[in-house]
Formats: C-alpha cells, sequence, structure tokens
C-alpha cells in the first residue's frame, strides 16, 4: 500500500512496538539499539561480559570513625505506594467488597460480577450511576459508572450477595450503603458465615428521590473465611444501589492499621504516589469527592497495574488520605503527576491544594475539608516513564520537556522552591540531552528505573550460579546504570531519582532471602556511590504484597525485604562512621549501629570492626535456602570483644546487626 501510496502505515502502532520491544518511540524511529534498559514492564536480558561479578572476601576489616562530618540522607530510604494489583485492593485498604460500585458490564441477568443474585426470578439491571468524576476528567475510559438495579413486581425477597469474605473473630464490620428507590423501601443487610449462619443482621432504608449514604454495624462472633454479605428487601418496588462498602470498624482513613503499622517498621523516608504506571491513570480532583461517590477508574494497562480487580481501580485512597499515611509513618509525599490527562493548570491546582494557604482557591477548599495546615508537599513528579509504548502521552524528548516545562512553570508559580524530578527512557544520551538538559533550570532530578531479573531456582544444580548472578547484579547492572546515566548527564546539576527498582515479578511471587540480600547490598551500594554519581532519591518498588510486606486477610508480615529495610533504617540521617562493600556503620544519639552482610552462597564471612565501645546488641539474620518462600530467622549473633575490636562470623547469604556505644 506504501508504495502505490494508497496508504501509509498507522503511527498509533509505534506506541504498540515500543511496549513489545521494552525501548522508546525515538529508538524505532532512528533505527538505533537502544542505550535505555528495561522500563517497569519488561527486563531488558544483559551483555554475557556484564554478567561478571567479583567473590566476596572472606575477611573484612573495618575501623570505625566518628570524625566524619557526613550523614546518610533519609530520601535514600523511600518506597512506592502505587495502585497496582494487591498494593491497594487486598493490600493496604481496608476495604473487604469486591466490584464494590458496579463496573463493567453486568452478567446475563443483570448482576454485577463478583456478585450473586437472591431470589427466585430476581429483575436486575444496570442503570444511571450515583458515582461521578471530578471536574476537568477527560480520559477515555468506559463502563466506569454504574448503579445496580433490583426490581420487585411481587412482594418477594430478591437482592445481591458476595461471598468468600474474612471475617475475623469478635470484630465490628461498618457496612455503608448509598441507595435510593422510588416508593421508598426497607433493605436487610445480613452477615452470614460459610454455613449459612446468621452472624449478624441490620436494615437501611432507601428513600425516594435521591442517593443516600446509611451505615451500620456488623458484628462477626468468629473467624470465618468463606462469609457472605446479602442486601435484600421483600417489598414491590426498585432500589438502586450505587455503592457498597464493608470494613473493619478499627481503620485508618480506610486503610488496614497492621500494613501501615508494617510500613513503620520499614523506616520509609520518602513514599511516592500514585505511580508508576498508575499516575497516568489516575485524576487527582476525584479525590476531592466523598469516597464512596468517586467514580472508579478504568486502567489503561488492565494487566499491568489492575488484574486482581477486574482492570479497574476504585480509588479508595485520596489526596488527603495519603498525606495522613506519610505523617503517619513518618514519610515525605512525592507526588507523580499525569501531565497527559491534565492541564498545567489542574496540576498547579494540586500543587496549591497541597501546599496553599486559606487566601488561595485550592487551599480554602483543603481547609474546608478539614485540613486548614498547607500540607507542604515539596517532591514531584512529572510523569512516569515518558517515552516508552506503554505509557500515554509524549513518547519523544523534545515534545515531553515542551509539555512538562509548562507544568513545572505553573507548579512553581504557585509553590516557588519545589523539587520537581523529570521522567524518561533513562539511561538515554537523547533523552539526557533534549530533556534532562533542557531542564535544568527548573527540574532538579530525573528519574531512574531497573528491575533485575529474578533466577527461577528449579534446578538445584545452578542454585548457587542462579543465586550469585542475581546478587552480582547490584553491581552489574544497577551501579553501571546510574554510572551511565550520571555521564550522559555530564556537567549538568540535574541530580538522580533512582525512584523504581526491585526484583522483577516480586509482585508475582513469595519472597525470599535472595532478594532480601540483594536489597541489602543495593543499600548498601547506594549509600556508597550517592555522593559521587549526584543521587538524590531512591524508591523501593513497593513495599505492600510487592516486595517487603506480604498482606493476607488476617494479617500483614515482613518478608526477607522487609526484614531487610527495619534492620537497616536505623542509618537514615545516621553519621558516617565507615562505609565500604557489605559494611555500612553510622552514629545516632550515641549509638553506633553497623550492618553486616554476607553475600557468599556457601561460605562463612569474617567481619572485624575496630575502635568500638561496648557492645549493646548484635543480631543475625540467616536462613539455610535462598529460594522464594525462605525468610530470616532472626537470633542473637554471637560476638567477641576485646581491646576496643568486635569480631563476628556470619553464615552464608545472611545479614547481622551490630549496635555500639561510641568509644
Amino acid at each position: 500500500m506504501r508504495e502505490t501510496g494508497l496508504g501509509c502505515p498507522d503511527i498509533e502502532n509505534l506506541k504498540n512496538m515500543a511496549a513489545l520491544f521494552g525501548c522508546s518511540i525515538s529508538d524505532i524511529v532512528n533505527g538505533d539499539q537502544p542505550d535505555s534498559s528495561h522500563s517497569s514492564n519488561r527486563p531488558m536480558e544483559q551483555p554475557a561480559e556484564s554478567r561478571i561479578h567479583k567473590a566476596p572476601e572472606d575477611d573484612v576489616t573495618v575501623t570505625l570513625d566518628y570524625s566524619s562530618a557526613q550523614s546518610i540522607s533519609p530520601l535514600l530510604f523511600g518506597d512506592n505506594l502505587e495502585h497496582t494489583r494487591g498494593c491497594i485492593y487486598g493490600g493496604l485498604s481496608a476495604e473487604m467488597l469486591r466490584n464494590r460500585k458496579f463496573v463493567g458490564k453486568p452478567g446475563r441477568y443483570g448482576c454485577a460480577h463478583e456478585w450473586y443474585a437472591i431470589g427466585d426470578n430476581p429483575v436486575l439491571s444496570f442503570g444511571a450511576s450515583y458515582t461521578i468524576h471530578g471536574e476537568g476528567y477527560k480520559m477515555r475510559r468506559s463502563h466506569e459508572r454504574n448503579a445496580q438495579y433490583i426490581t420487585n413486581y411481587q412482594p418477594v425477597r430478591s437482592g445481591i450477595g458476595q461471598k468468600d469474605l474474612y471475617l475475623l473473630a469478635d470484630t465490628d464490620y461498618e457496612f455503608t450503603a448509598v441507595v435510593c428507590s422510588f416508593s421508598g423501601n426497607e433493605l436487610t443487610v445480613t452477615l452470614k458465615g460459610s454455613d449459612k449462619t446468621i452472624y449478624d443482621s441490620k436494615t437501611v432504608s432507601a428513600l425516594p428521590g435521591t442517593y443516600r449514604e446509611a451505615t451500620v454495624t456488623l458484628h462477626s462472633p468468629a473467624e470465618d473465611p468463606e462469609a457472605r454479605l446479602e442486601i435484600s428487601f421483600d417489598t414491590v418496588g426498585t432500589v438502586m444501589i450505587g455503592a457498597l462498602s464493608l470494613m473493619p470498624a478499627f481503620n485508618f482513613h480506610g486503610m488496614r492499621p497492621d500494613v501501615i503499622e508494617k510500613m513503620k517498621e520499614l523506616g520509609i523516608k520518602l513514599l511516592r504516589w500514585p505511580g508508576g504506571n498508575f499516575a497516568g491513570e489516575y485524576h487527582w480532583k476525584d479525590g476531592l469527592l466523598p469516597r464512596n461517590m468517586r467514580a472508579p477508574l478504568q486502567s489503561y494497562l488492565w494487566l499491568e497495574t489492575q488484574p486482581h480487580s477486574s482492570g479497574y481501580d476504585f480509588h479508595e485512597i485520596s489526596t488527603d488520605d495519603f498525606i495522613a499515611l506519610c505523617r503517619e509513618i513518618g514519610a515525605e509525599p512525592f507526588i507523580t503527576l499525569n501531565p497527559t490527562w491534565n492541564t498545567p493548570e489542574e496540576s498547579a491546582q494540586w500543587v496549591e491544594y497541597c501546599n496553599g494557604d486559606e487566601t488561595t482557591a485550592y487551599g480554602k477548599l483543603r481547609a474546608e475539608n478539614g485540613h486548614p495546615e498547607a500540607y507542604n508537599v515539596q517532591f514531584w513528579s512529572l510523569g512516569n516513564e515518558a517515552g516508552y509504548g506503554h505509557m500515554e502521552g509524549s513518547n519523544t524528548a523534545d515534545t515531553y520537556a515542551k509539555v512538562v516545562r509548562e507544568h513545572a512553570e505553573k507548579m512553581l508559580e504557585v509553590s516557588p522552591g519545589l523539587t520537581l524530578c523529570s521522567s524518561g527512557p533513562y539511561p538515554s544520551r537523547e533523552w539526557a540531552e533534549y530533556s534532562a538538559k533542557a531542564l535544568c533550570d527548573i527540574v532538579s532530578a530525573v528519574s531512574l528505573h531497573h528491575y533485575a531479573q529474578y533466577p527461577p531456582y528449579i534446578d538445584s544444580e545452578k542454585r548457587k550460579e542462579e543465586y550469585e548472578d542475581f546478587i552480582g547484579k547490584v553491581d552489574t547492572e544497577f551501579l553501571p546504570r546510574m554510572q551511565m546515566l550520571r555521564e550522559q548527564l555530564g556537567s549538568s546539576p540535574v541530580k538522580i531519582s533512582y525512584d523504581e527498582w526491585n526484583a522483577w515479578y516480586a509482585w508475582y511471587r513469595s519472597g525470599s532471602v535472595s532478594e532480601g540480600i540483594m536489597a541489602a547490598a543495593f543499600r548498601n551500594m547506594l549509600f556508597r556511590h550517592a555522593d559521587q554519581y549526584g543521587l538524590m532519591i531512591s524508591c523501593h518498588f513497593e513495599s505492600v504484597n510487592e516486595g517487603a510486606i506480604r498482606v493476607t486477610p488476617k494479617d500483614a508480615q515482613l518478608s526477607p525485604t522487609g526484614q531487610v529495610f527495619s534492620a537497616m533504617k536505623e542509618h537514615a540521617n545516621g553519621m558516617i562512621c565507615a562505609l565500604q562493600e557489605d559494611v555500612t556503620s553510622t552514629c545516632r544519639q550515641s549509638v553506633v549501629t553497623t550492618t553486616l552482610l554476607n553475600r557468599s552462597f556457601d561460605r562463612p564471612k569474617r567481619f572485624t570492626l575496630q575502635n568500638c565501645g561496648n557492645v549493646r546488641s548484635a543480631r543475625l539474620y540467616s536462613a539455610s535456602d535462598v529460594v522464594p518462600g525462605t525468610v530470616f530467622t532472626i537470633t542473637e549473633l554471637a560476638v567477641m570483644h576485646e581491646n576496643d575490636t568486635v569480631t563476628a562470623v556470619l553464615p552464608p547469604h545472611s545479614m547481622a546487626v551490630i549496635c555500639t556505644d561510641v568509644l
């Protein structure tokens, strides 16, 4: 067709090709091999020579120095809170109901998916929704807004129910229904056990004319992993259900307190939200609406971001909720914009909502929402992974730079002095030249992402080789990418924000000791090289159900990566006493915390710490294996302290934390 002049390829296909091959559109157009590695959607195989790693030393001697004036920046202890997979739904969110706002198409008999019909011949259908989008919504999505209608032509019982709800013993649950009817109907809300035993039952009124929220408390007397919730009525009429909610009465802004406690244990000092990829699907003004009124957001990246909730996010966390979470766990907020679908004015309004005083329009709105003091959000990211085919919006360096400059200028007019981070397929010489350097007068940092390919651990004969290759990626992949980006940025004052890193597919796999060892080695590498390569920020991706915290309906536990983060959190803001490969030692309030790492698969390692005061505590994190499902066992570490010298021997693939007094 092209040769005859009758047609030409659809340029939109370039985005699909870029997503398929994990490269930027400019790579395809120019015919170049990308000098950037994979996006967060696809890992890229490294050349064989880059995978060479050196064996760890058997003995290490370190002398502590208390005269250093350098400290470890807390911004290196960041994490992500992206609305992906099980991070929010089934993770941080206390919400228990699936499809609580009736997205998608109805089933064959008019019942929303995830729900079942009650009655011999119920008449169910979808109708005009209660949920709405906030001002300025422009994204091209579908089936986001519905309501479940239930009609009785005879006085028989009809309704909807949901099964497989995990109830805790002796627990109160807050149930909310947003309902309406034409003539007024009483709804019965019943909490049932797996054997159909009625645990509790209450009534709510569906009043005529308009949607209203009705909230009741339901009590569960016993633990039950397969409980049911049913909503029904037995009078003639039509009931419209706009939204339903069920969560434990003990929640924090709709979030699970047990998960929040684990986030505190990790020592997160900077929290990036709402994405990641999801930032391109997010409309911040929806969060200004009441929680049950916020319309769900259909995912542009259905399988990548929302596979556990049928392709939709139900917007359980707003800006106010996120800030409350950050304050609760002691983290600085790091907000990612949507420069594709939001205008520069809307981005500036978000900044004003967070940082403006009550004399500004959006600062006044924040105050009216119950938050008179400004949030003072310092860190903002101008989109996510621009230049890759899986993201909507500008996909070339110069057009991206032009677009986000407009956003940045408007934002800085509202709140001067913000720390802004730009995006791109880094490392990339083209993007460094035409985006990062072009924006250096207004943007402080550029975003760098990398995920290490995790070994299969299927063949036990190859376990050592696979483990060593994986742990070695800290030196053969993560560090070289930072070095390459620094070289491409040249003398530019732009810093690096390593705001996504992890083992690939951590979100689809049980945690492992090998990932914990890699996380410890990565953190130690950053501590050693941050100043050298201009690293400002580092954010692990991501803790809740995707690497550091494993959440079940019953509880939340730290994975080996989480155990490592908890052990190393004392280094944040600590004055450096020693810093070398596998050793980090810092001092805070006259207590010296030293973390030691033995990366070896099968050899013990001796550490000698000189110039030490009295030993306060010594903990060993060890395990018998490194494969998925393994965790560290934490025990007391035997150490020898003599003549201001502490000696300890660590078993293979282990870590230790030794706390001593300043000498």
